[in-house]
């Protein structure tokens, strides 16, 4: 029997489907998005090996960009200057801060990167990518009509390695989830939710009693946690709009979160997806992929903090929305406002 090749097979498909993108392919095909690059048709690619964090801190040389960031049912983008990059000395983690570009790494999983210059429609795109030990792409950085194609050049030719050889790509470990114990001592889990004195707590909280967030949000204090509808998340955005109501959304995958802060204006929805469609920022939501909504309500020294938290079927956080605020100042009247309006569900 004649063996068909992925190369063959990627033609095959691009073909009947000459619009699907390439992460699309690569989950139809039941291959890593990185291997599908390797041999797909594309302008020029270029490996510029591991050196992610070297491309990163250079980012800020193409001027304005956009920054991707995805995961299984939403895709998260933003556009500005990508500086202030930074990364800790004793923790595989890192940060970009910035007003437009904000963004923090978890670097264990990230190994690769490549320059890739494609047509999309109409459009030449110039790209940067990044990909985990499995293939997997993290984050993305696109060159806009206003980015410095002269300076992608220059750090494309600083940092290329030739191919990746003897590199095989790792097979992907899914960690099973955490459960709650059936030791767990829920009263003294509530009391430190109830003491906690920054939203960041609440990560420690979750290692801690060794908790998903939602078997976290099931045994929280009364009051604290709640479950709304699915689709929570579209009367969200249409009241934060309609109000003129800054908001923050939370995006991410398991090596990358990125961060929007802000006003949203246009909002369509279009093919079971829902968007926000402005002019710095870009939001792709599935709606279908939504399996449970929640209102959660955090103790700090600032007061209540309040979030609209959204997960798919497998437990996995889609995205997370607050409403705009910084350390030190209490959380928008407005958009505590906004969740009030959420219609709670009667099972927690």
């Amino acid at each position: 029997m004649k063996t068909i090749t992925l190369e063959q097979q990627y033609k095959t498909y691009k073909e009947a489907h000459p619009k699907a993108r390439i992460r699309d392919i690569s989950i139809a095909l039941g291959v890593s998005e990185m291997e599908l690059l390797e041999i797909a048709t594309v302008e020029k690619r270029t490996y510029l090996g591991n050196n992610f964090k070297g491309v990163l801190g250079d980012a800020h040389t193409l001027g304005h960009v956009m920054a991707l960031t995805r995961n299984e049912h939403a895709v998260h983008e933003t556009k500005g200057i990508y500086e202030n990059v930074s990364f800790m000395e004793k923790a595989p983690m890192g940060i970009a801060h910035n007003p437009m570009i904000d963004l923090r790494y978890f670097l264990s999983n990230w190994a690769h990167v490549y320059a890739v210059v494609f047509e999309s429609g109409k459009r030449r795109m110039h790209s940067l990518q990044f990909f985990d030990k499995s293939g997997n792409a993290v984050h993305k950085i696109y060159t806009t009509a206003q980015s410095d194609l002269e300076a992608y050049e220059v750090l494309v030719e600083k940092y290329q390695t030739g191919d990746r050889i003897n590199m095989p790509v790792e097979a992907e470990i899914v960690q099973p989830s955490a459960k709650t114990d059936q030791a767990l001592d829920i009263g003294a889990f509530q009391t430190a939710w109830l003491n906690m004195k920054d939203t960041h707590d609440f990560f420690g909280l979750l290692r801690k009693y060794s908790l998903t967030r939602q078997a976290a949000f099931c045994i929280a204090p009364q009051g604290t946690t709640y479950r709304v509808e699915k689709k929570a998340i579209v009367a969200m955005l249409e009241m934060a709009v309609a109000s003129g109501t800054p908001i923050m959304v939370f995006l991410g995958n398991k090596s990358c979160l990125q961060i929007f802060s802000g006003k949203i204006h246009k909002l369509v929805e279009m093919n079971g997806w829902y968007n926000v469609l402005d002019k710095d920022f870009n939001l792709h939501l599935k709606l279908e992929a939504i399996e449970e909504a929640w209102v959660v309500k955090k103790y700090t020294t600032d007061g209540i903090v309040t979030s609209l938290e959204l997960f798919d079927k497998e437990g996995n956080q889609i995205l997370y929305c607050f409403g705009q605020r910084k350390p030190g100042i209490p959380e928008l009247e407005m958009w505590r406002t906004i969740v009030s309006k959420l219609t709670p569900l009667n099972d927690k």
